[in-house]
């Protein structure tokens, strides 16, 4: 049996010969050094920082596996101030970040009345800056009021595209049909779009996996974050297993070769499920780091999952952590706002 995905991705992979790839590690060694050859055509050695605040753990939602789901009465409860956001923005911008990504649980605080001004502020305070938010699904109308006020990247992880499966991991108010629309509204209006999906979710199957893929095929996102999947002790699926470290990796890797000029990021989860899955990630072929920006007191209470890393670092000894774990497995860090390459560069 030879690689379905060739490096120059001049063929691509059947159902069958991608759940074959995705069912074996058998040539996991080939397929990263195939990876890692592609991500240095498109972006060299570059890993992209981008400055995560995480400006709200409320959430109208009830998501089974999220630890800020509204179900959750244990849970400590915390909003940030404009004036906390943008304290935020400056001490990234001094640290060398090009990229602020506003993030929160789907949280009514955070209406278009108060989320327009302080777009609008960062956007003027940072011109040379890209905004990303994260903030769930929304109205298109929405979507758009923020884009036109300076926001230009959105992140909205698809979850799984198996509206089965999404029905298994969501309460019954939300659907994968809703989430998936608002992801294409958000193409149309003209940001550059991110999604992703959890890797050994409950009730995940290979098949469900191949779904993911061939929808990012379709909506060819700008970014693709994945993660492995982690239990988190205040939520319904508590006793399930964290979903697998090496499989995750194996998917950066065949992500990169489907999408070349995608930015993939190495993610906290992958950091918090292995000491050493951030620098794994890269050389399966991620190019972005996503450090915490949030001030030190609330990052303990942005629980997604159980026992996430970097909750008690001071932003300076993050992004010096990060530039030396970057460049212990030969990348570096840049000072750039990191845009998606959709042509080739070398």
């Amino acid at each position: 049996m030879s690689l379905p995905i060739l490096p120059s991705c001049s063929v691509v992979p059947s159902d069958e010969e991608l759940a074959a790839l995705l069912e074996t590690n058998r040539y996991d060694r080939e397929l990263y050094r195939l990876a890692d050859a592609r991500r240095k055509e498109y972006y060299g050695t570059d890993v992209y920082l981008r400055g995560l605040i995480e400006v709200s753990n409320f959430c109208k939602n009830d998501c089974l596996y999220c630890g800020i789901r509204r179900s959750n009465r244990q849970l400590e409860r915390y909003r940030l101030s404009d004036e906390q956001i943008l304290q935020c923005c400056e001490t990234g911008y001094a640290l060398g970040y090009r990229t602020f990504v506003m993030q929160g649980g789907e949280d009514a605080a955070f209406s278009d009345d108060r989320l327009v001004p302080l777009v609008v502020q960062i956007r003027r305070r940072y011109p040379d800056c890209a905004i990303t938010l994260s903030f769930g699904e929304r109205s298109r109308e929405s979507y758009q009021k923020l884009y036109d006020a300076g926001a230009n990247r959105y992140l909205l992880r698809h979850e799984t595209a198996d509206a089965e499966h999404y029905a298994k991991l969501h309460p019954p108010e939300m659907s994968s049909a809703n989430r998936k629309e608002c992801l294409w509204n958000l193409k149309r209006i003209g940001y550059q779009v991110g999604s992703g999906f959890m890797v050994g979710s409950p009730f995940q199957t290979t098949q469900c996996l191949v779904k993911d893929i061939r929808f990012l095929q379709e909506l060819q996102p700008a970014m693709i974050g994945i993660g492995p999947f982690i239990a988190h002790h205040q939520t319904p699926f508590v006793r399930h297993p964290n979903g697998d470290f090496i499989l995750t990796l194996r998917i950066i890797a065949v992500l990169r070769l489907l999408f070349p000029y995608a930015l993939i990021p190495a993610t906290t989860a992958l950091g918090t499920i292995d000491p050493q899955g951030r620098e794994m990630g890269l050389r399966a072929g991620a190019n972005v780091v996503m450090p915490n920006l949030s001030p030190l007191e609330v990052r303990t209470k942005y629980a997604l999952y159980d026992n996430k890393i970097c909750t008690g670092e001071e932003a300076a000894e993050c992004r010096n952590c990060l530039t030396v774990r970057v460049e212990s497995v030969g990348y570096q860090l840049v000072t750039d706002i990191g845009n998606v390459k959709k042509i080739k560069t070398a």
